[in-house]
Order: structure tokens, then C-alpha cells, then sequence
């Protein structure tokens, strides 16, 4: 019998040095004190990964931790009641983990910039007690040689910590969060490890890397908007950016302001399961727009994944069935409410949770159509119609006994029904992420009002530019408004996070 040899037993643990506590009144030093752990932590489990595979000594286990950034606060004194974040709603030590400090240089200022104006005591900057899993401290866009890890003689997961996913759940974001004796409460809704878990999905998801991402975002479960937006947004970069300094396609293409054809990035051999483009300005004030495809799960998943990037505002556009006979082809659904059949949400957001309207992007939508369209007032309600859309996962819903779907869609008072809506604005719901919805019916199957052959395509090309350029306009008036008056405090539950 072949006899087996067994690895020997790992009994050291190599690690940076101890990195001392400091804290700070200067919230862009503090930021910096970050990016300076941060990168000297990976860049250790970078070089212990590459000294391994040149062939090392295996018999040592290697670890690092993620920067943790905390406040306490002593007192009960109320602060500007006006403000949804920026502020602790009791004493307490409240700390959270960090990643990635480069991308969130200006978030993560203006939080701890709020946090200091509004409790007048200093932060403080240390290592956390939470491992940097290895998958997450390469580069990003970096190519690991899968030969590399074969020349390791023991299994990673002996040598480094992995992603662990009991800490890259939603607890804080949910309200379900416990916390136990002698730990501090979350100061952030997401954590580190859940960050970059995020951030690693939205790479391979959408085929552009999350840098390029922008605080405004237009959803689409229609390949014609994208191909819209594509054309208006080379047009754009032709004319002189009109304010938008470049434009990113999936493949990190990018054509510049002023310029005629894309400067750098190979287009992707084949488009990714749900491509991002993106309309950039500075601050990351630029528009992004994702073809999510059909269906509640798409929705879920890729608006599960930006959330952890802070959005400032992101809508949904896209084709509806048109549920009232008054309704005609091309007509525009500005959702108020929500009928939620999707199910994809039901453990983390219950359907008795209601979503509500947003005044702020309800009324950019509505300016937006009337300001394109050239209508207002009694005239803009020939062609939009404002109520509650449902959203099923059921895209053949009509080919089941139809009594009981549109029984409830009539109590519902739901004028249009879709795949995506309803989910898009539930987690924006759950995750502070302010919302909105502007559909255009495409059909009105309830009514046997169908698009014929032929006529698809001309109802497409009338209608997307139009449609487009609303949710282009409706975001960049939701631009203009102060970040203050955008984060309302109607998305805020009884004891949230001081990170927005």
C-alpha cells in the first residue's frame, strides 16, 4: 500500500506589524492614515502569494487585517434633526471596516467630515480584527496565473484566509443586525469583506470595473436603450462632452471628450451577463446605465452589488404592459406605488413593507417628461399616467387561469406590470439608495393589443430616444439638488448608520 504523507501542522502565523491606534481631527488625514494600512496590508498577502509560488517555505500561514475606522460619543445631545446621516443616535463606540480607500476617498471624507462637525470629537484609525481574504487584496483587474497557484504545495485556503460569507451578509442594511456584548455598533451599512465582494461581482458582471461606476443610474431590461445611449453618448464625446469628460463601455473602452473614436481599452470579445456604460464626470457625478435583462433575480443581483458604491439616486426605464384600455402604445407609467410579486426579496425586505414615492424623483420625472414632450399640465396626461405598477417573476403569466392575477391587479389598482420595477425600487428601499420609475407600454395583453410584425421596430425607434432622454434628464435635475435634500429622511429606519 502507498504510503501518505500528511503536510506538517502550521504553527506560525506571519503578519505585518502592529499597526498603533491614532486618531484624528482632519478627516482627510484620517482617510489617508486609511489608504496607508489598506495598502500595506495587500501588498504584504500580494507578496507572500508571489514568494509562495516562486516556491517558499509553505509551513507559514499568512495574515492581514482591514482598516477600522471608529468614533465614540458620550452624550445624548440631539443634532441637526434635519440631516438623514452624518450622526450617532446614542452614545456608544461605533466602528466599521474599510476597503479599498481609493475608491471611496470623497464618500468616506465627507462621512467622517459630517460625523466630526456634527459630534465635535475625533475619529480614530486602527486594524480590525477581520482578515483581508487574499482574493481580495490583488489589484483590480490583475491576472492570477492559475500556474502560480498549482506550484503551491499546500491548498490557499491553508495559507491565507478566503472570503468568509458569514461576514458578507446584509444584517446592518436589513435592521436585523444584534449586537453583542462589548462590541461596538455599525458604523457604515456595509461592511468591508461585503464590499469587496461586491465589487469583485460588478467586475464580472458588467465587464467595466467599479472606479468607473457613476452616483447616477439608469436601469434597463431593454438592449434598444443601451444602443440609444451608446449613439448620445459618442455624440456627446464628439461634440466636446457637453460637462461629461469620458465615456466607458464595457472592455474598459473609453473615448474622451473631444474625441471621435475610443484612446484606450479592447471592446469585450462578447458582452457580459449584464454591460455597463458610463457617462463620466468628475466626482463621479456622471450617469451609468446596466441592461439588467429580464426578470426580478437580475435585478436583485446587480443592485445588490452597486448598492455597496452609495448611489446617490438610481431609476428604472424600461417597457410595461399596459393594464387600462384607456392606456395607448407609447404612453409613459411614472410609478407611485408597487404591487411586489417578484419574491426574490421576501426574506430580506417582507411584502408588507411598503415602498413609498419619493417627492424628489417623482417630480424630476414628471418635469423631465413634461420639459422633452413639450406638454404639461392637462396635456401631459393624454400620454402619462401616474400609479402602481405590479411586478411578477412570472413572464407568462397569461397563459395561466387569469382570474386570480387580475382580480388582484384590479384591487391593486395597478395600471402596468412588469418583471423589474418593483424589485429596483425595494432595494433601493432597503439599501437608502433613492429611487424611481418611468415605464413606457409596449403592449396591453389584457386588452389582445399586440404588437404586430413591423410594427415592433417602429414603436422602438419612436419611442426609446424619447424615453431615454427623460430618465438622462430626470437624473441630471436629481444632479443638481444637494446631497442633503436628495438622502431624505424618509428612507432612514429607527437606529441607522452614520455612513450615508
Amino acid at each position: 500500500m502507498e504510503k501518505r504523507i500528511y503536510p506538517q501542522p502550521i504553527e506560525s502565523i506571519s503578519s505585518p506589524l502592529p499597526f498603533p491606534r491614532q486618531s484624528f481631527t482632519d478627516a482627510g488625514k484620517a482617510v489617508a492614515a486609511l489608504q496607508a494600512l489598506y495598502d500595506r496590508n495587500t501588498a504584504f498577502l500580494r507578496e507572500a502569494f508571489a514568494s509562495l509560488a516562486a516556491g517558499a517555505d509553505t509551513n507559514v500561514r499568512f495574515r492581514a487585517f482591514y482598516p477600522e475606522v471608529g468614533v465614540t460619543t458620550t452624550s445624548y445631545s440631539q443634532v441637526d434633526s434635519r440631516q438623514a446621516y452624518g450622526h450617532m443616535p446614542t452614545p456608544g463606540h461605533f466602528s466599521t471596516t474599510i476597503t479599498r480607500p481609493d475608491l471611496f476617498q470623497s464618500y468616506l471624507t465627507e462621512q467622517l467630515k459630517l460625523i466630526m462637525r456634527n459630534h465635535g470629537g475625533p475619529v480614530t484609525v486602527s486594524e480590525s480584527t477581520t482578515p483581508i481574504p487574499l482574493h481580495f487584496a490583488f489589484l483590480e483587474g490583475t491576472h492570477v496565473d492559475g500556474a502560480a497557484a498549482d506550484r503551491i504545495q499546500r491548498p490557499i485556503r491553508d495559507l491565507f484566509d478566503v472570503p468568509d460569507l458569514d461576514g458578507t451578509d446584509d444584517h446592518i442594511a436589513n435592521g436585523t443586525f444584534e449586537i453583542m456584548p462589548g462590541e461596538s455598533r455599525p458604523l457604515a451599512p456595509f461592511t468591508a469583506q461585503r464590499i469587496d465582494y461586491s465589487l469583485h461581482r460588478l467586475a464580472h458582471y458588467t465587464a467595466t470595473t467599479p472606479h468607473h461606476f457613476q452616483n447616477f443610474v439608469l436601469f434597463t431590461n431593454y438592449q434598444f436603450y443601451i444602443d440609444e445611449f451608446v449613439v448620445l453618448a459618442r455624440d456627446l464625446m464628439a461634440k466636446g462632452g457637453g460637462g461629461y469628460t469620458e465615456f466607458v463601455e464595457p472592455g474598459g473602452v473609453v473615448t474622451k471628450a473631444g474625441d471621435t473614436a475610443p484612446s484606450e481599452g479592447t471592446p469585450a470579445a462578447r458582452l457580459p451577463q449584464m454591460p455597463a456604460y458610463h457617462l463620466k464626470k468628475p466626482g463621479h457625478a456622471g450617469i451609468t446605465m446596466v441592461n439588467i435583462g429580464v426578470g426580478p433575480s437580475n435585478a436583485k443581483t446587480i443592485t445588490d452589488h452597486i448598492a455597496v458604491l452609495r448611489p446617490h439616486a438610481w431609476l428604472m426605464l424600461g417597457h410595461c404592459a399596459g393594464l387600462r384600455n384607456t392606456q395607448a402604445l407609447g404612453d409613459y407609467v411614472l410609478a407611485h406605488a408597487y404591487v411586489r410579486e417578484d419574491h426574490v426579496l421576501d426574506d430580506d425586505l417582507p411584502v408588507w413593507i411598503p415602498i413609498p414615492p419619493l417627492a424628489e424623483v417623482q417630480v424630476a420625472l414628471q418635469e423631465a417628461v413634461a420639459e422633452v414632450t413639450g406638454l404639461s399640465g392637462y396635456d401631459l396626461k393624454r400620454i402619462m399616467r401616474t400609479g402602481t405598477v405590479a411586478t411578477i417573476d412570472n413572464r407568462n403569466w397569461e397563459l395561466r387561469d387569469q382570474r386570480g392575477p387580475v382580480q388582484r391587479l384590479s384591487q391593486s389598482r395597478a395600471i402596468a406590470l412588469d418583471m423589474e420595477s418593483a424589485t429596483i425600487a425595494a432595494n433601493g428601499f432597503r439599501f437608502r439608495v433613492p429611487y424611481g420609475t418611468l415605464l413606457c407600454v409596449s403592449d396591453k395583453p389584457l386588452h389582445g393589443e399586440l404588437k404586430l410584425p413591423g410594427m415592433a421596430t417602429e414603436f422602438y425607434k419612436r419611442q426609446v430616444a424619447q424615453h431615454l432622454t427623460i430618465g438622462i434628464r430626470a437624473l441630471e435635475k436629481l444632479a443638481e439638488m444637494p446631497n442633503e435634500r436628495l438622502h431624505s429622511r424618509k428612507l432612514r429606519s429607527f437606529a441607522e448608520t452614520a455612513f450615508q
